[in-house]
């Protein structure tokens, strides 16, 4: 038996990350709880997407693991007071995917407010010599409402300012080191935004967080953008809203069921749709994989993870 760490690759891992990692690990993907048993002695850490997380039977049956890197920011599939009873560590990417989710939740609200993606349909129609098109909805001095305001919700802020746009944020706590306004009530935020901003983190605390009162909230005029969870979102609830146009529109990278979201989204010309891309980028991806690694090398060299969560 080898004297290398067993690793379960929960989620397929890039080219790259599988080399590194089979230079001082035994990997292991995972096909079944029923295949795993035969190799669950040996397993010690887990790779995962925070899509994925680590589903309780995986855990449960897994005597001996000690650490869990997660490709990814999110933990809310992963039960974390579990995980510290049993003494496992688990470390994220966090740091590494801040600017380019940040990057989507502009990239979502320009394309929703300028109405870019059915004007690019409206040109390859042909339709532009015998047509006009409506006119859409400038970005300066509308007002952002931003729904977590960690680092990704923070680097949203900085982006939208620059655009000339008025910030104000909903957090569990007050941020007293930034200057932007903090608004304790949710609806508020969305009563008095033009464009609501989700930034929060997954997790029973935040499920359908958005729901038919905050959408109303937001109003007719108003858009919402979701880079965070979809279970952030009553999906139900907006999807009414944006049919009978109760809001204007919505930009959405993240889903309830994701891949196999509700089709009803895909007959709405007033929402933009993104396969939950808002890391998917050549550089973030490296290195979020990289770190993925390397938290795993400094855990079995000293027993540190770089950047820990528990």
């Amino acid at each position: 038996m080898s004297s290398r760490p067993g690793i379960l690759t929960i989620d397929p891992i890039l080219p790259f990350m599988k080399e590194r990692l089979e230079q001082f690990f035994d990997l292991h993907p995972y096909t079944s709880l029923e295949e795993l048993k035969v190799v669950a002695p040996v397993i010690r850490g887990i790779t995962t997407g925070g899509g994925s997380g680590v589903p309780a039977a995986i855990m449960n049956a897994l005597p001996n693991l000690e650490v869990v890197s997660v490709n990814g920011v999110g933990t809310d599939r992963i039960d974390l007071q579990e995980a510290k009873r049993r003494n496992i560590r688990v470390a994220t990417t966090q740091g590494t995917l801040t600017d380019d989710v940040a990057d989507m939740a502009v990239v979502l609200m320009m394309t929703v407010m300028r109405d870019v993606v059915n004007n690019d349909r409206f040109v390859r129609a042909g339709n532009w010599p015998n047509s006009p098109l409506p006119l859409s909805h400038s970005l300066t001095k509308k007002k952002v409402g931003i729904a977590g305001f960690g680092h990704i919700g923070q680097a949203i802020a900085k982006r939208v300012s620059a655009f000339g746009m008025e910030v104000a944020y909903f957090n569990s706590h007050a941020k007293p080191e930034t200057a932007y306004r903090f608004e304790p009530n949710l609806k508020a935020l969305a009563e008095w935004c033009d464009v609501l901003i989700l930034a929060v983190s997954g997790g029973p605390r935040s499920a359908n967080m958005i729901n038919d009162d905050v959408l109303t909230c937001l109003g007719k005029n108003g858009v919402l953008i979701n880079i965070a969870r979809g279970t952030v979102v009553d999906e139900e609830a907006l999807l009414v809203a944006l049919k009978e146009k109760r809001i204007a529109g919505a930009g959405l990278d993240v889903f309830q069921n994701e891949p196999n979201i509700n089709p009803a989204f895909f007959a709405l010309p007033n929402t933009v749709l993104q396969a939950h891309q808002a890391s998917a980028t050549v550089e973030t991806r490296t290195a979020m994989g990289n770190l993925v690694v390397e938290n795993l090398i400094a855990y079995f060299t000293d027993g540190k993870l770089l950047t820990p969560v528990i």
